[in-house]
């Protein structure tokens, strides 16, 4: 059972969490604030954290600082009322793993912790495996019927991050946020090239493919 640590002031919100989480499976650790979530975190062990942003003593955005300071890992959710551009890029840049505004759709949510939970397991193997096709993160290479290729960086990037959320879509602006400086210049034709490139080196690869989203971005869908 995975303990997932739900970090709310409100006390109705984080209740209601606590029992759809707890319906689905979940272990909870409910706290109502950041300093009360980091001293929990010593006695207790979180496989991920369901994160409000707006609360009292310490704010979302410096708790996640001091864990990704301290060297920690855990995958973080921020679900918060917070909904423009500059609040969701400085919750990325805080080093949140995703991102929700609320009121939050509790199906949504379950979905985002599955993924952000497989998405850990995949990080900490450090390779993904998708029918005979293997991708090692530490060397950035893919290994196909026992022939081991290089590749470049964010090429690979890319296309590890479509693989682990197999059929979600992604907008190029997030793509470019998570693999790109979000200071840069680079605009988001980049991700474009980046995809037709990995087009071209997987086109006789059985396993998988990208698809265009029209309108809204890409994914990754695995053929078996």
């Amino acid at each position: 059972m995975f303990n997932i640590m739900v970090v709310e002031d409100d006390k109705n919100t984080r209740r209601l969490m606590e029992t759809v989480l707890t319906q689905n499976g979940y272990s909870v650790i409910p706290v109502c604030d950041g300093v009360e979530a980091l001293d929990m975190l010593e006695k207790k062990q979180a496989d991920l954290i369901v994160l409000d942003v707006m609360m009292p003593r310490m704010d979302g955005y410096e708790f996640t600082r001091m864990m990704r300071r301290g060297g920690s890992d855990i995958p973080i959710l921020m679900v918060t009322a917070k909904e423009t551009l500059a609040d969701k890029r400085e919750g990325f840049l805080s080093g949140a793993d995703d991102y929700m505004i609320k009121p939050v759709d509790e199906e949504e949510m379950l979905l985002r912790i599955n993924a952000l939970l497989r998405r850990a397991k995949i990080a900490s193997e450090r390779c993904l495996v998708i029918g005979t096709t293997r991708l090692s993160y530490d060397s950035m290479t893919v290994e196909k019927d026992g022939v081991v290729s290089e590749m470049p960086q964010k090429e690979f990037l890319l296309i590890f991050k479509l693989l682990s959320y197999q059929n979600k879509v992604f907008t190029r602006r997030q793509l470019m946020d998570e693999l790109w400086d979000m200071d840069s210049d680079t605009d988001e034709r980049t991700v474009d090239v980046h995809i037709n490139r990995l087009r071209e080196r997987f086109k006789d690869n059985g396993d998988f493919e990208i698809i265009t989203v029209r309108g809204l971005g890409y994914k990754a869908v695995a053929k078996a």
